[in-house]
Parts: structure tokens; sequence; C-alpha cells
């Protein structure tokens, strides 16, 4: 069993910066953060690439709410991955589903298509799909890199369970990255448990900062630095 890598969310530069730091392996940039997560500014992702050295992957998502979207969503996700490859990301992260509750493939091919020869994950849309051994041997066979999951429950260490499920069904075919209000004390026991090869975490790995009277919500390195740590540890006897 391998150490998994340790990916980050983050919403700016400073907090990518801040992560990279603390030694995470990984970056996820997103916007909107309250509402699930928003493909970020070319701006900021033109400015997140130049200034890190870490692999970032670039959330593609043209808003919140559900995972069914329109032809026109669907054109939008295309134009986005194509302005996060010209800025020089190394991954799109995505998720599309179909009414029914099963991956909609098709589209997700297309857009896997796209992206190539950037690294591909499909975010947590995964955790609400009808039959998650199914989805994921989709998701296999159109090629994506990496699933990111929480087992199906709101908080990955109650999916556990679920989640050795899918790491021993993959069988090495896709990452299984565990993700899903993760704190910093349970991250030895879901990798001893579940196998996975990532973890992703955001708000574990984050302070408040005041300002005047709301508060920003900022990657912090020290915080990934433990993080990190307790993900390289978890495999000591």
């Amino acid at each position: 069993m391998k150490i998994p890598s340790v990916e980050i969310c983050v919403t700016s530069v400073a907090s990518a910066l801040e992560a990279q730091s603390g030694g995470a392996d990984r970056l996820e940039l997103c916007a909107e953060i309250a509402r699930g997560g928003t493909t970020p500014s070319a701006g900021t992702i033109a400015a997140a690439v130049r200034s890190l050295a870490i692999p970032v992957s670039i959330l593609i998502r043209p808003r919140g709410g559900n995972f069914i979207y329109t032809e026109i969503e669907h054109e939008i996700m295309l134009y986005d991955i194509k302005a996060a490859k010209d800025r020089g990301a190394r991954g799109i992260v995505i998720g599309m589903l179909n009414p029914d509750g099963t991956i909609d493939r098709d589209r997700t091919a297309a857009l896997v298509a796209a992206a190539r020869p950037l690294e591909t994950t499909f975010h947590k849309a995964y955790d609400v799909v009808r039959d998650p051994f199914e989805a994921l041997e989709t998701l296999i066979e159109i090629g994506l890199n990496r699933v990111l999951t929480s087992g199906g429950f709101d908080r990955a260490i109650l999916g556990v369970e679920r989640l050795a499920s899918l790491a021993k069904f993959a069988r090495g075919r896709i990452e299984i990255m565990a993700g899903g209000s993760i704190r910093l004390d349970e991250i030895r026991n879901i990798i001893r448990q579940a196998n996975v090869d990532a973890i992703h975490l955001g708000s574990a790995a984050a302070i408040d900062e005041p300002i005047g009277d709301d508060f920003i919500r900022t990657t912090d390195a020290g915080k990934t630095r433990a993080i990190v740590a307790a993900a390289r540890s978890s495999l000591d006897l």
C-alpha cells in the first residue's frame, strides 16, 4: 500500500501558495465554495499556475445546484476546459449526471476528450449516483484518472466501508480519492481502513481571518503541514 497523495481545495492564489508551502501534492482551484464550487476566473487560473510548482486542477462547473446540465452549460464547460488548458492547468475536475442518477456518459466523455492530456477527476457528483459500482465502471471505461468520493455519506469517515469496497473494485484502474468533511484526527483511520489513493481536504486546512464585521476563509500552511504529516504517517506501525 502506497501513501496517498494530499489534495487541498483552494479558492485563491494566496490560499494556493499557503497549501503549497504546507506540502500539498496537488490543488483543486475553484470559486464560490459556499455554493459547492464553481469554475474560477481565467485570471485566477493563470495567476495560480504561474505562481505554483505543484499541479493545479481546475473545477469545471458553470453553476451550483444539481449535476444535470443543459447543452448550453455543457458548451460552457468545453470552453472553460480550453481556457484552463491554455493557461497551463495540469488537470480538470468535472461531474455530469443523467436525471436517472447514472453518469452522463457521452457528454462526460466529450469533456475528458477535450481535456486530454490533462488529468481528469470526477467530483462528488459521484456520491449521488444510483449505483456507485456501475458508475465507477463507467468512469473507468471513459478514461477518468480519479474519482472524489465520501463513499456516499456526508462525511468520508462514515463511508469508510464503501470507500474500501470501491478501492477493491477499482483494482488500480482509477484512483479513489477520499473527501468529505475530513478532520485531521480522521485521516489515518480513513487511509488505513479504506486503502484510498488520495485524500482531499478544504476546510480542515483553512483558518477564518476577520475583515471588518465579516471574515474570509483562507488556507493555512501550518494546517496543511499537519494534514500532510498525518497522511505520510498513516502507514506507520
